[in-house]
């Protein structure tokens, strides 16, 4: 058996999460730290005042340290040439930072669907998380080392792998009931 349809309200809601983070991303790429700051602010105060499941803040602030560790790692191994943009502590632009608590605001919402199907989990984070990359670095003038896109896809890939362990299980345990 398929997944119960969405109700008119739930589509819409993920719809509205999505186009929040398309926002948001155009916001920090084209803008940013100056425009990436006060427009994820606006975007995450609005989802968690009327979006996000209780305790969702935690998943926003995880992923916030994730993309510290992740990109500020490749930076640091070479794999992001920023030029002369100011770096959060010394290793990355405040607005390629900001990116990661708004992907998070997908994960419950917009994006919850596909926790429960692992393997286009994994193939999309390995198409869409290069691919999002390539575009915002071509958008913001950033250089990127020949070997990043691949490793960024292997990233990803894995991300939404333990992604769909960690949110798919709790919605196919709802399924069961």
């Amino acid at each position: 058996m398929g997944a119960p349809a969405a109700r008119p309200g739930e589509t819409r809601r993920a719809l509205l999460n999505l186009a929040a983070f398309e926002l948001g991303w155009l916001a920090c790429v084209l803008g940013g730290d100056w425009v990436a700051v006060p427009v994820t602010a606006l975007i995450l105060t609005l989802h968690l005042t009327w979006q996000a499941r209780p305790g969702e803040w935690r998943w926003l602030a995880g992923f916030a340290a994730l993309g510290l560790v992740v990109d500020g790692g490749l930076t640091l191994a070479g794999g992001f040439d920023f030029g002369d943009q100011p770096l959060l502590f010394g290793v990355l632009p405040l607005w390629i930072w900001m990116l990661w608590p708004l992907f998070a605001t997908l994960l419950n919402h917009s994006l919850a669907w596909l926790w429960q199907r692992p393997w286009l989990a994994v193939l999309g984070g390995a198409i869409s998380g290069p691919a999002s990359y390539y575009a915002g670095a071509r958008l913001a003038e950033v250089a990127l080392a020949p070997w990043l896109l691949p490793v960024q896809a292997l990233v990803w890939g894995l991300l939404c792998l333990w992604l769909t362990a960690s949110l798919g299980r709790g919605e196919r345990r709802s399924a069961m009931a």
